[in-house]
């Protein structure tokens, strides 16, 4: 459980990354591709570590998960161009509504696209698993979820 802990507290830091000025563009992308591939790997430890899978539905589990990570990865890549956006926008001085209205709808498409995703995850998992190990699994996403986007929300500024 400590372990745990621990990665959640990585992954905050990693998201502050995200954001930060918008990324010193092409050097610090590979960077960046290396720290999540990490995060990653310590995820997916994580995640076995707390799921306790027979041999059997590990077989059936990981390559459900492998997918679904895969799929996730569009919507986050979605989600960090959008604080790109409003980081670019809300430097450039002054947000103006017609932008605003826009990174609403790109967030609320990303959010219903990753909601959606969620939804078929389930239902795929529910073939393999348990419904107490589908709970599980999805109390460990939804931590890490929830600990990205606290990250996230403490390093984007408010729209004046």
């Amino acid at each position: 459980m400590k372990s745990f802990f621990q990665f959640l507290v990585f992954l905050v830091v990693i998201s502050m990354f995200l954001v930060s000025p918008v990324m010193a563009q092409n050097a610090g992308n590979a960077n960046m591709e290396i720290l999540m591939d990490k995060v990653k790997a310590d995820k997916k430890l994580v995640v076995a570590m707390n799921l306790n899978l027979s041999e059997e539905e590990g077989e059936a589990f990981w390559p459900l998960y492998d997918s679904y990570q895969a799929d996730l990865k569009h919507v986050n890549q979605r989600i960090v161009q959008l604080v790109s956006d409003y980081n670019v926008a809300y430097n450039s001085g002054s947000i103006s509504n017609e932008t605003a209205g826009k990174l609403i709808k790109e967030w609320l498409h990303a959010e219903a696209e990753e909601m959606k995703l969620r939804v078929a995850n389930v239902k795929k998992l529910a073939k393999v698993l348990p419904a107490k190990k589908v709970a599980r699994y999805l109390q460990i996403e939804n931590k890490i979820r929830a600990l990205i986007r606290f990250g996230l929300a403490a390093e984007v500024p408010l729209i004046y």
